[in-house]
C-alpha cells in the first residue's frame, strides 16, 4: 500500500464521513447540548466503533451479512429501533440552553459513559457500515501484501477523518447554542431528531443486494 492509495482512501472517505449520518448528528446534538468537552465521549465511541466495523470486516463479518438473509434482518432492525427510538427523544426535546447564559445547560445533561453508549450503538448496529465497509476497503487492499496491516492502516485513516469531522460539527453545534435562544434549542433538536427518525425509516426499508 503506497502514499497515494492511502490519500485516495482519504479522500473518499471524507466525503462519505462529511455527509451528516447518524454518528455526525449526534455530534452536532451533544455539542449543543453539551459543550464539545463533554460531546467528546461520543466522538470516542464512533470511533472505537469504526474499528470495530473495519475488524469485523476483515474477519468475513461483512460478508456473512451480505450472504445471510436472518443476520442482516437482525443487524438491520436492532439498528432502525435505535435510530427511531433516539430520534423520537430529541423530537420530544424541550430545549436545553440557558437563555440567560446563551450556553448548554447542565440540566438532564447525560452521563459520560451514555453519551459514549449512544454513538457507539448507532453504529455498530447499522448493517450499511459493514456491507459499506466489505465493498469499499477491498478496492485499497494489495491482495499481494499482508492483511491485517492494511487494514489497519485504513482503519486509522478513516478514524482519523472520522474524529475530525465529528469535532467539526461539535464545535458548529456548541457555537450555534451561544446565539440560539431556546426555541432555537427546541428547533435544532427537532430537526436532528427528525433526520434521525428518517434515517431509521430508511434503514428500515433498505435491502442487501441480492446475490
Amino acid at each position: 500500500m503506497n502514499e497515494m492509495t492511502i490519500l485516495a482512501f482519504a479522500a473518499v472517505a471524507f466525503i462519505g464521513i462529511a455527509t451528516p449520518g447518524p454518528t455526525v448528528l449526534l455530534a452536532l446534538t451533544n455539542g449543543s447540548r453539551y459543550g464539545v468537552r463533554r460531546a467528546g465521549y461520543g466522538m470516542i465511541g464512533a470511533v472505537l466503533s469504526d474499528f470495530v466495523l473495519i475488524g469485523a470486516v476483515a474477519l468475513g463479518l461483512g460478508a456473512l451479512l451480505a450472504a445471510s438473509e436472518f443476520w442482516f434482518s437482525v443487524v438491520k432492525w436492532a439498528g432502525a429501533a435505535y435510530l427511531a427510538l433516539l430520534g423520537f427523544q430529541l423530537l420530544r426535546s424541550r430545549g436545553t440552553v440557558d437563555i440567560a447564559e446563551g450556553v448548554p445547560s447542565e440540566e438532564g445533561t447525560g452521563t459520560p459513559s451514555s453519551i459514549f453508549a449512544k454513538s457507539f450503538l448507532v453504529a455498530v448496529t447499522n448493517p450499511k457500515g459493514y456491507l459499506f465497509f466489505s465493498a469499499f476497503l477491498p478496492q485499497f487492499i494489495e491482495p499481494a501484501l499482508p492483511q491485517a496491516p492494511q487494514y489497519a492502516v485504513l482503519a486509522l485513516v478513516f478514524a482519523s477523518i472520522d474524529f475530525m469531522v465529528m469535532f467539526g460539527y461539535a464545535m458548529l453545534g456548541s457555537q450555534a447554542m451561544r446565539f440560539l435562544k431556546r426555541s432555537g434549542a427546541i428547533w435544532l433538536d427537532r430537526v436532528c431528531g427528525g433526520a434521525l427518525v428518517a434515517l431509521a425509516g430508511s434503514l428500515a426499508l433498505y435491502r442487501r443486494a441480492a446475490n
